[in-house]
This record gives structure tokens, C-alpha cells and sequence, in this order.
């Protein structure tokens, strides 16, 4: 009984911490625009409720896996973690245009207490790899919004940098995992997009005015049928 309450203690964290990774997401495509003290604002706020995560849902996890087998709960919270991974890589690349590597974040998971000592979150790369491919969702839906207002440049930076994440997917071949072969494929519909938006802007930039070209990409049928073989 002890183990199902625990598991039921994390799957409640888990499920807060997804939330709150979704309105943290929400909040950070407010940042598509030219006024950088709106900006800055927005970002430092994001900033502040991730770690706010890292303090306190994700510390509670962390205690209640202290001396437990804590790949017996992983399950409970791998929802939330790759939630989380998500909005931190989009806040980390709002503000830097890049993101973190796996081990510098590993160890925003490592704690110590008087009482309990050191002890840290199990957070493995698998966790990091899914989330980093929700992510990228979010950059596509940050290149639309770019065009929307008009900023062309901004397209193609994203573009390239999911082109380079995808790069990275497509070394990670693994036929019998369904979950990463759906969510690498749901990557590629993503890049597909944004190829097509930076296309559309190389092609017919000159001759449609920029606030016009996302009403005639948007009325264009994206064919992101073909794979990398992930199926």
C-alpha cells in the first residue's frame, strides 16, 4: 500500500508540474515581438517558475524516491519531466538561441539536505530526447508566428536549427521504440512546415508582401507523408 500511495504522491506532482510546463510554454510565445523590454520581462518570468519547479515539485520527487528504486516510478512522472524539458530547452533558446546539453541539466535535479543529505531525480536521456522533440513543435509554431508579423529572417534561423536536431533523430534508429519513432516523425511534419514557410519566403518574398505570405502558406497542402524510415 505504502508503494501505490507513493506512486500516487508522484503521479499528482507529475501531473501539477505538466501544467505549469504548458502555461510557462504558453507564456514564452509572448516573446515573438520587437519590444525587447517585453521581452526580457517575460523571459525572467519563465526563468523564475522553472526553477520554482526545480524547488519544490520536482524536490518533492526526488524525496519520495530517496532510498527507493526509483526506476519503479519513473513512469509516474516521465509526463511531466518531458513537459518540463520542453518549455526549459524553449526558454533557454529564447534567451540564447541554443539550449543545454543533457548533463549541465541533470544537475539542476541534484539536492542536499541536512536531514536527507545529498540525493538527486532519476532524469534519464531518454526523458531529455522526447522532450527535446516536443520542442521543437514549439519552435515551428514560433516560425508561423514570426512570419505572421513579418520578421523572414527569424524563419530561417529556426528552420535551421530544428533541421539540426532532426539531423541528430535520425542516428537514433530504433525500431521497436514506438514512442520515439512517433514523436521523430511528428518532428519531421514540423520541419516540414517551416522548410515550406522558408521556401515560400525565398521564392515568393519579392513578389507577395511579407504580412501576406502566411495566409498563402496556410492555404497550401504540407505533404509530410515521407519519413526517415523511422516506421
Amino acid at each position: 500500500m505504502k508503494k501505490h500511495d507513493r506512486y500516487e504522491r508522484i503521479v499528482k506532482l507529475s501531473r501539477d508540474i505538466t501544467i505549469e510546463a504548458k502555461r510557462i510554454i504558453f507564456l514564452l510565445h509572448n516573446t515573438n515581438t520587437d519590444i525587447e523590454s517585453k521581452k526580457k520581462t517575460i523571459v525572467e518570468e519563465a526563468d523564475s517558475r522553472l526553477k520554482a519547479l526545480i524547488e519544490t515539485n520536482f524536490m518533492s520527487i526526488a524525496k519520495e524516491l530517496k532510498n527507493q528504486d526509483a526506476y519503479q516510478y519513473h513512469r509516474a512522472y516521465t509526463s511531466g519531466l518531458q513537459e518540463f524539458i520542453e518549455a526549459l530547452t524553449f526558454c533557454q533558446f529564447v534567451k540564447n538561441d541554443n539550449i543545454d546539453i543533457w548533463s549541465n541539466i541533470n544537475n539542476l535535479f541534484k539536492y542536499k539536505d541536512e536531514d536527507l543529505g545529498e540525493y538527486g531525480l532519476l532524469f534519464p536521456q531518454y526523458d531529455f530526447i522526447l522532450g527535446l522533440a516536443d520542442f521543437t513543435g514549439e519552435l515551428m509554431r514560433r516560425c508561423i508566428n514570426t512570419l505572421g508579423i513579418g520578421n523572414t529572417n527569424e524563419c530561417f534561423k529556426l528552420c535551421n536549427f530544428v533541421r539540426y536536431i532532426n539531423a541528430g533523430f535520425l542516428g537514433l534508429m530504433a525500431p521497436g521504440n514506438k514512442e520515439l519513432s512517433r514523436k521523430a516523425y511528428v518532428l519531421r511534419q514540423s520541419l516540414t512546415k517551416m522548410e515550406l514557410v522558408c521556401y515560400n519566403i525565398q521564392i515568393r518574398g519579392t513578389e507577395i508582401p511579407k504580412h501576406m505570405l502566411l495566409s498563402v502558406i496556410e492555404a497550401t497542402d504540407v505533404n509530410a507523408e515521407e519519413d526517415e524510415g523511422f516506421f
